[in-house]
């Protein structure tokens, strides 16, 4: 089993910054990638930004060129950089890993992000 744990949503201004923290626990064998979901209200979830345990990294035109994913093997720990944010970046984002085989998906709870003047 996996866990992740979330942390550093909140309420930030139009043009600000926020840095998400996802830590992973457990039986971690065969991680294929880490990222970041986020799901708006009425929307589906999507991807924002992911990677894999060698660094490449992949995100979202919505995010490129203001998100930076990083990720520290030692500490089992993927951080979102997200700047010059924009109201329509308001979602709950969703922490996410992929194990390589058996192919599984595991997801945190979510910590929401709140993009408002």
């Amino acid at each position: 089993q996996v866990q992740l744990v979330e942390s550093g949503g909140g309420l930030v201004q139009p043009g600000g910054s926020l840095r998400l923290s996802c830590a992973a626990s457990g039986r971690l064998f065969n991680i294929r990638s880490m990222g970041w979901y986020r799901q708006a209200p009425g929307k589906e979830r999507e991807l924002v930004a992911s990677i894999t345990t060698g660094g490449d990294g992949n995100y979202a035109d919505s995010g490129k060129g203001r998100f930076t994913i990083s990720r520290d093997n030692a500490k089992n720990t993927v951080y979102l950089q997200m700047n010059s944010l924009k109201p329509e970046d308001t979602a709950v984002y969703y922490c996410n890993l992929k194990v390589l085989f058996p192919p599984l998906n595991y997801w945190g709870q979510g910590t929401q992000v709140t993009v408002s003047s």
